[in-house]
């Protein structure tokens, strides 16, 4: 899992300092907060390790690894890293440190670069390259409707995808582990999102998904079921394959899980993504939904060891980004997020006045 996380001018960031949950952590703010920008280097250095069953990388081969992944996934201008500093303060270096923590065994990494770096530069290397847990990363839009085709494009031309989509089609296209062998809850999960969504995913390899309904047996194309299914059928596929595998498999990263939702398949979802926190999967995600927000707010157990830790994500009047955390969710209520549901409120209780 990811423990720590400091971020000195990278992106939108100044100067940020998150310590994350080993269970769920929950990222909101508005639009242009850097949600996604920590999903996404958190990810990248989460996977910023071995290849090829290479066990030992030297500090040139670690620096520019960690360099490829950071263009892949954030795709600078130009592919240009240095585009990745902090655009109010290009003069100074920008840093970043990682803490993980791997079966009880603790590594981290912490790397720099400035306006004239091609590569990062890495002041702090303690046991890197042996964090082996592999971590998945959801986007916000869902992937098995472009799957065909899609791995062997992106690995031939320069596609206007970052690299979060090809790692997601790639891994959902490796075969499923054995039944008996299946985290023994992923079974009732993979059961539940099936009856939810009316049948199951059937992957052939190559891109080629089908759906196979469970009322008529026949199977029809992936995209012409709902877009909300598909998004479903993607968890699923990450459990048949095992790649969600609490205790074992590295963070679940996840962009917007209620995009394409309906508030009912979203309370199903927050009760899936708890119960895998509970079994030791680290889940780390970011939101702008409300309903997401308080089904975990009411769906959450201190009796079952829940622990959430919710990160707002904040502008000060410099314009400069902020992050408050807690354990508790009604100290998140100057978030952008409540401010707009209160306003909505506000609007609603004069507009019955003014009829009155």
């Amino acid at each position: 899992m990811i423990k720590e996380l400091k971020l000195q001018n990278f992106t939108v960031f100044n100067d940020i300092n998150i310590d994350f949950s080993p269970k769920i952590n929950i990222i909101i703010g508005e639009n242009g907060t850097g949600k996604s920008h920590l999903l996404k280097l958190a990810y990248s250095l989460c996977n910023s390790k071995k290849k090829d069953n290479q066990l030992y990388f030297s500090e040139e081969e670690n620096e520019s690894i960690i360099s490829e992944n950071l263009i892949k996934y954030f795709m600078p201008e130009d592919n240009i890293l240095t585009k990745l500093k902090n655009s109010k303060n290009k003069n100074k270096k920008t840093m970043v440190f990682a803490d993980f923590e791997n079966n009880g065994e603790v590594s981290n990494i912490k790397f720099e670069f400035n306006k004239n770096s091609k590569n990062v530069k890495i002041n702090k290397n303690n046991n890197f390259e042996y964090y082996n847990k592999i971590s998945t990363f959801i986007p916000a839009k869902e992937v098995i409707s472009i799957m065909k085709g899609f791995s062997s494009l992106y690995e031939k031309y320069q596609l206007s995808f970052d690299k979060t989509y090809y790692d997601l089609c790639v891994q959902l296209d490796l075969p499923e582990i054995r039944y008996e062998k299946l985290f023994e809850k992923s079974k009732w999960i993979i059961k539940d999102i099936e009856k939810i969504c009316g049948g199951s995913f059937k992957f052939y390899g190559s891109g080629k998904v089908t759906f196979v309904s469970d009322n008529t047996k026949d199977e029809y194309s992936a995209n012409t079921i709902a877009e909300g299914f598909r998004k479903a059928g993607i968890l699923a596929r990450l459990l048949k394959v095992g790649l969600i595998n609490p205790g074992e498999s590295g963070p679940l990263f996840w962009d917007e899980p209620e995009a394409n939702f309906n508030p009912k398949l979203i309370k199903k979802i927050v009760e899936i993504l708890l119960e895998l926190a509970r079994n030791g999967q680290q889940i780390i995600i970011a939101t702008h939904d409300y309903i997401l927000l308080k089904w975990f707010d009411v769906l959450s157990d201190k009796n079952k060891d829940d622990h959430i830790l919710y990160h707002s994500l904040q502008k000060t009047e410099k314009s400069e980004i902020i992050v408050k955390t807690t354990e508790d969710y009604s100290e998140i209520n100057d978030s952008a997020i409540f401010e707009t549901y209160r306003e909505i409120f506000d609007s609603e209780i004069t507009k019955k006045l003014e009829n009155l």
